[in-house]
């Protein structure tokens, strides 16, 4: 103790209580901020045009009826396994394994009328000030325990120095489950608000209730016996007594999702299980249903994954002609016909893709460009540029865009909005060090002054988050 007493000068004793504080509050802080801080993280962002499209209009009645439909709120797919979504600025983030387990619409959409309720009343942002006072609360404490601590050692009275420790550990203990317990009205009020949002769009809040019920049910699988002061979210058994009178009271709970509507959600639900776990998956997700559409996609996919692309092909076929005005099937074929190395027949399936779809996905529209340039003639590598450039116009934050337009640049030798496209693609992934060495390689060769070069500037001078 007598080594700690020295070394602590009047200077540094706030210094030393405030991160002995922080180290003990972290565990608490880690708990609220795992939402806010992955957003700001290397998150392993899923791009799709039929799933973002499918999210999107799951979303966009819950989010006009909260009042957010100026606010541009993004939905964000997340490549993890886990039941999870969560909230950051104006994105609703939402995990593939939430896409896949939900069997029916309705659950999927009553996450996001949750998360909507959290942006609606504006929780994050409380939450932050709640995390500020907590960390005030821990520090007082810590700077009153520690002065404590180093008192009695002082004077060589162990019992203050030990008192000086509890009572960092108590106002610590304190902090930590005021903050848990704000976070746990926040989600009580999140829940409320969705069931009106539900209510107001003539949707059933059943699929909330099966949510909770798996969660519930997953709790007890593992046998873990859980503090509910200490979590951040209502017991889930908590969460369905307080919520199924008002869900059952209104006159739409039992009302059912379109049959067009799930069989678009099976089709979801398909795909993603061939992508994150080829056939298997696609088996073990639709054993109740082997025949269903959705299965049957998500074989195709699988088979076209796995090497096969000749058998793909004749799968994704019968899906064609069962539905011939399905862009994502188009889509499907392109990509398959592309493994093949039949490019003009992949952008014909990609400009029939683009023809059909409703929404005019940018990424289509690109991976259409695509093609065009992997054909390597004059002509098609001015038009997919055109095609490329257009789909970076409505999705500036897409890397592969980027990478696609500088390889087509590339090919008919105008090396300077090649390294361009480089720099872009590079800095939208998060490597800003080899953006700007491309930038600078770029800007030698621009006119000073001309968009080009003020956009590779903004690159050189950009600093690294």
């Amino acid at each position: 103790m007598m080594t700690v007493r020295q070394i602590i000068s009047r200077q540094s004793f706030t210094a030393m209580a405030r991160s002995t504080v922080a180290a003990l509050v972290a565990g608490a802080v880690s708990l609220v901020q795992t939402g806010i801080a992955a957003a700001q993280s290397n998150l392993p962002i899923v791009r799709d045009a039929e799933i973002e499209a499918l999210v999107t209009d799951y979303a966009t009645p819950i989010i006009n009826t909260a009042g957010l439909g100026k606010h541009a709120i993004r939905i964000v797919l997340v490549n993890n396994s886990s039941f999870n979504a969560f909230v950051d600025g104006r994105r609703i983030f939402i995990n593939t394994g939430a896409l896949l387990q939900a069997e029916t619409p309705n659950e999927i959409i009553g996450v996001l009328a949750h998360e909507t309720g959290h942006l609606a009343g504006g929780h994050q942002f409380q939450l932050r000030e709640q995390m500020s006072r907590a960390k005030t609360m821990a520090v007082v404490a810590g700077l009153l325990g520690l002065g404590a601590a180093v008192a009695g050692a002082a004077t060589k009275q162990s019992g203050v120095a030990q008192a000086g420790t509890g009572v960092a550990m108590g106002g610590t203990e304190i902090a930590m489950r005021s903050l848990l317990s704000y976070q746990r009205t926040e989600e009580m009020a999140a829940d409320r608000s969705a069931i009106t949002y539900l209510a107001n769009t003539g949707q059933s809040a059943k699929g909330m209730l099966t949510t909770f019920e798996r969660f519930s049910n997953a709790l007890s699988l593992s046998g873990t016996r859980t503090d509910p002061y200490r979590i951040s979210h209502p017991m889930p058994r908590e969460r369905i007594a307080n919520l199924e009178t008002l869900a059952r009271a209104s006159p739409y709970f039992d009302k059912a999702d379109s049959p067009a509507l799930q069989q678009r959600h099976d089709l979801m639900r398909g795909k993603i299980a061939a992508y994150t776990g080829g056939g298997a998956s696609v088996l073990q997700n639709f054993r109740k249903d082997p025949n269903n559409i959705g299965a049957r996609y998500g074989s195709a996919i699988a088979t076209y994954l796995n090497g096969s692309s000749q058998e793909a092909l004749g799968k994704i076929d019968a899906l064609i002609r069962e539905q011939p005005k399905n862009p994502y099937f188009q889509e499907m074929r392109g990509e398959i016909l592309l493994k093949q190395n039949k490019v003009m027949e992949a952008a014909a399936a990609y400009k029939k893709a683009g023809t059909l779809d409703p929404r005019k996905s940018s990424l289509i529209r690109m991976a259409y460009g695509r093609a065009l340039m992997l054909s390597g003639t004059p002509a098609n590598l001015k038009a997919s540029i055109k095609e490329i450039q257009a789909g970076i116009d409505r999705d500036r934050e897409f890397p592969d865009g980027y990478g696609y337009l500088a390889q087509a640049y590339g090919q008919l030798g105008d090396g300077p909005r090649s390294d361009l496209a480089a720099a872009e693609e590079k800095y939208y992934s998060g490597k800003i060090q080899d953006a700007q060495i491309f930038a600078i390689r770029a800007q030698r060769a621009l006119a000073k002054g001309s968009p080009d070069w003020v956009r590779a500037q903004d690159i050189i001078n950009s600093k690294r988050n």
